[in-house]
């Protein structure tokens, strides 16, 4: 495979102009200008009822200009009070009309004061509230999944790992697009915006303390150097990856894929088993699909099971992982069942079916 030497040196070129950011999944909050809206029809509530509490008290205040107050008076006088210019013009001279000015105008006053400049405090503490939670949410990110690609396969492999037992806070996504990460977040997982082959945009996703790392890009030379990156800045995570064309396979485990999946090939493998059964390839798409009908499951061999032969246990042993090999369940060489043996069985998906978590990478052929 050629990789596009002449692509990478105009990125690295082009790296200060590149921009990225993490973003947080956020709770369901209304628009921003249906926000303002109902703030501003709010003060202007205010504005009303001061201006009509004014008028109907027109007699206990003066104006300077002809001495009585009419409603468009009452208005000016309701705007530069509650703005808090005070011009001094109009004034209350009544006893009842400076009671009203105590009780009434005055909390009026502060109910505006606190509607208007609420609205810009809370846009000046929007940025600070968020680095806030960045902080808070990078210190608390340990043994995590990151996925770089929020295409079809990214959002497919975290549908399964997800029905597996992880949780949503567990995952953070890695896309070049905008639109991709909203509807990361809109899912409830963490978003960095960038380009994941590059080392500081993947700190940001704190890959170095990822458990594992799923690459799902649309193109296999990008997969490539993302695998290149991810496994410099993180030697013990479990980095699986999907390429398009299987001559590229190879490269990609010299790279440092502990696992590689061939799309075009598993899809067209499943379509000729569907045509020779189509019964068969219902199985094997149940069997790939986590958390209903039969699942594939990993899990350590208990004490229980220690000297039995792989059919002698209550589930269905597939395969059986010992050190860094993967033996199947008729393999001679299994014999009896040792307590660091891992199987590989099909169960029946139930609620609390859980993938056993995996200390150990794959094995490298």
């Amino acid at each position: 495979m050629k990789l596009p030497g002449q692509d990478a040196i105009a990125r690295q070129a082009d790296e200060h102009l590149v921009t990225h950011r993490v973003k947080l999944p956020r709770k369901l909050v209304e628009h921003p200008i249906r926000q303002v809206a109902k703030r501003l029809s709010l003060a202007l509530v205010v504005l009303v009822a001061t201006a009509f509490i004014v008028y109907a008290d027109s007699d206990g205040y003066s104006d300077n200009s002809d001495g009585s107050v009419d409603l468009l008076d009452a208005f000016y006088y309701a705007t530069v009070t509650l703005s808090t210019t005070g011009y001094g013009d109009i004034t209350p001279v009544g006893d009842a009309a400076r009671l009203t000015n105590i009780f009434l105008i005055t909390p009026l006053r502060v109910l505006f004061l606190i509607i208007l400049v609420g609205t810009t405090l809370e846009a000046l503490t929007e940025r600070t509230r968020e680095e806030w939670r960045l902080n808070r949410w990078r210190s608390a990110l340990r043994d995590h999944t990151v996925v770089v690609g929020f295409g079809t396969k990214g959002r497919s492999a975290i549908q399964t790992v997800c029905a597996t037992g992880l949780r949503k806070e567990q995952v953070v996504v890695v896309d070049s697009s905008g639109k991709a990460i909203e509807a990361a977040t809109a899912h409830g997982y963490a978003g960095v915006i960038g380009d994941a082959t590059r080392s500081d945009v993947l700190n940001r996703a704190e890959v170095f303390r990822a458990k594992q790392v799923i690459i799902a890009t649309q193109r296999d030379d990008t997969a490539v150097l993302v695998t290149l990156t991810a496994r410099q800045l993180n030697r013990g995570a479990k980095i699986v990856v999907a390429v398009r064309e299987e001559e590229n396979a190879p490269l990609l485990k010299q790279s440092g894929a502990d696992a590689v999946i061939t799309s075009a090939s598993a899809a067209g493998r499943l379509l000729g088993l569907s045509v020779l059964s189509p019964a068969a390839g219902m199985v094997m798409e149940d069997l790939i699909s986590q958390g209903s009908g039969l699942d594939l499951v990993e899990r350590p061999v208990i004490k229980a099971e220690v000297g039995r032969k792989p059919r002698e246990t209550s589930d269905l042993v597939v395969s059986v992982l010992r050190g860094h090999r993967v033996l199947g369940y008729d393999d001679p060489a299994v014999g009896e069942l040792e307590l660091t043996d891992r199987l590989i069985t099909i169960v029946r998906a139930t609620p609390a079916t859980h993938v056993a978590p995996d200390a150990r990478p794959l094995p490298r052929d």
